[in-house]
């Protein structure tokens, strides 16, 4: 039995959602898995859950914050729980002029700005990046259902309160959408270990060139994630 998700093989489904925060895991269960979904762990308050949705197996695992956090996770679900797809399903903050809050991101690639990366390839140089074909299907399922998708790089980065100045105009000049703390973590460890991985996030701050942010407001929030999540649920289960 891991150490940090406490259950046993075949508690998890082989498709597992992969947000951040405990309550958005309890969230997801409740609100978009078909009745009946079972808590599968709670260790440290991390909240796992599995059930269906629209028949087939399906889970959701909270992870933390972090590159640090949520590597354990990853590792424990897919080395030790059997999982071979990963959907990281959060928030992030835009930086592309004409992104809007509440829009959806599909990260194809994460650029990282956190030295774990160094770590977990040896030193090696890596490019972290998605599996295509849930790449494709999330921002056509995105765009089939009216929601206003953004599909490019983004920024994984260690320090949630960066003190660099200039560091925000830098990566958004270079092309980046968005920039969150997960995703490039999550790709690496996909290409290490041979599970499918995507990171799909909704806008939740705007941020300016000098990392000033303008935050979305609750309700915005609350309908911009549930429209992510009904995407992200179906490239879960989706038979590619």
């Amino acid at each position: 039995m891991p150490i940090h998700v406490r259950a046993n093989p075949g508690d998890f489904a082989p498709a597992v959602l992969v947000p951040g925060d405990p309550k958005r895991a309890k969230y997801i269960a409740e609100t978009f898995f078909d009745p009946g979904a079972r808590q599968v762990n709670d260790e440290r308050g991390e909240l796992g859950f599995t059930g269906t949705f629209k028949g087939k197996p399906l889970s959701v695992q909270s992870v933390g914050m972090g590159g640090a956090s949520a590597a354990i996770y990853y590792t424990e679900l897919t080395e030790q729980l059997g999982a071979t797809r990963l959907i990281r399903v959060g928030t992030a903050g835009g930086l592309k002029t004409g992104l809007k809050m509440g829009d959806t991101v599909v990260a194809v690639s994460a650029t990282s700005d956190d030295p774990m990366i160094d770590i977990l390839t040896g030193g090696d140089p890596h490019a972290p990046t998605a599996d295509w074909r849930l790449v494709e299907l999330s921002a056509r399922l995105a765009r089939e259902r009216g929601a206003t998708v953004h599909v490019g790089p983004i920024v994984t980065s260690a320090v949630f309160y960066d003190p660099r100045p200039g560091i925000m105009k830098r990566w958004k000049d270079r092309g980046h959408l968005a920039v969150e703390m997960e995703a490039s973590i999550l790709y690496t460890l996909g290409a290490i270990h041979g599970f499918e991985a995507l990171a799909i996030m909704t806008v939740s701050d705007m941020i300016g060139e000098e990392g000033e942010t303008v935050r979305i407001g609750d309700a915005e929030l609350k309908a911009g994630v549930d429209q992510m999540m009904e995407v992200a649920c179906d490239v879960a289960i989706a038979d590619l």
